[in-house]
């Protein structure tokens, strides 16, 4: 993935057409999404995380398979990059027994034991403590797994975080915490929720290491996120990141956005991290024009694809109304 030169860090070339790949196959996804919720072939809630791809790119380069992702409702493209399939991703956003969770979960509920994503969560906040719960049968199990619990700025504020970071630290669990700082909680600006501007600060008041990294380079991405994993699994406990990473759309389908210029999300893509990218491979000549379209035109066909399938599969049978939603367990009870 990476090679040391001279104490630096030098990425090899198959690392950054893996980045390209993966975050434009996020981004040509998120953007169909957007189209199909537009025609009303998508339903309910839709939040996408166009422009924030260099997290979810640099995220999984700096891990590996065995490891946990727990996310919020934003939570198709950090599936997508953590190896869930377009067409399983693309078939539960329309509701489809093929979806990833079988149709029951839409948008904000994507999960798959199978690639180690525990979600997709609606409750504001909630992921974090859950993700530290997976921590702690990580480290229960005796493995050397790691959990990234992402959240965004808005949760941070949650009360949920603070009892988490507590007992996180008292156990040091194998969990990094990772703020999606995208500058506004909805449609409120950092500013105007508290007087902490800097969200990695908050780790002080535990001694949790804590650092803010950019979050429009993959490359700093999993720079920070190598060293958090590592210290992990070292046994030394959790990390805080703040990753500042902006998103192009609204907070959901049904955001206009009007609280922010037209400026200043422009000046946020000059530093597109897919077109960035793709400027550090040509200059490189690690890929030709032709090979770079041969990828275009691959991400392309796997976003068809995955509408075709979506379309084609079938509806949940009434039957599935109650499966996966209670535990059937059978208890023993000793009665006098």
């Amino acid at each position: 993935m990476q090679t040391k030169t001279e104490g630096k860090t030098k990425f090899t070339k198959e690392t950054y057409l893996t980045w390209y790949e993966s975050m434009l196959l996020q981004r040509r996804f998120e953007e169909k999404a957007g189209q199909l919720y537009g025609m009303q072939k998508i339903r309910g809630f839709c939040h996408l995380y166009i422009g924030q791809e260099a997290i979810s790119a640099g995220c999984v380069s700096a891990t590996k398979p065995g490891d946990k992702f727990i996310t919020a409702y934003r939570d198709h493209a950090l599936a997508i990059a953590k190896g869930m399939t377009a067409n399983e991703c693309m078939a539960e956003l329309f509701g489809k027994a093929t979806g990833c969770s079988k149709g029951k979960g839409g948008s904000m509920h994507f999960f798959s034991k199978e690639k180690g994503f525990f979600g997709g969560h609606g409750i504001v906040g909630a992921q974090i403590g859950t993700g530290a719960g997976l921590a702690f049968a990580e480290k229960y199990l005796g493995t050397d797994n790691v959990v990234l619990a992402f959240f965004g700025d808005g949760a941070a504020r949650q009360g949920i975080l603070h009892e988490t970071f507590n007992m996180a630290m008292l156990w040091k669990l194998p969990v990094i915490f990772i703020c999606e700082n995208n500058r506004y909680a909805m449609g409120t600006s950092v500013e105007r929720t508290s007087n902490v501007l800097d969200i990695y600060k908050l780790g002080a008041a535990y001694e949790m290491p804590a650092d803010d990294i950019d979050g429009m380079s993959p490359e700093a991405v999993h720079e920070g996120v190598s060293k958090a994993v590592a210290r992990a699994r070292a046994g030394e406990g959790p990390t805080l990141l703040e990753i500042k990473t902006y998103r192009y759309k609204g907070h959901s389908m049904s955001d206009p956005a009007k609280y922010r210029t037209k400026e200043e999300v422009e000046e946020y893509k000059e530093q597109d991290p897919i077109n960035v990218t793709l400027k550090t491979i040509l200059s490189k000549k690690w890929a030709t024009e032709a090979e770079i379209e041969a990828i275009n035109e691959k991400v392309k066909k796997e976003v068809e694809d995955c509408v075709k399938f979506a379309e084609e599969s079938p509806w949940p049978s009434d039957d599935e109304l109650l499966k996966d939603v209670y535990v059937q367990q059978d208890y023993p009870f000793i009665v006098d």
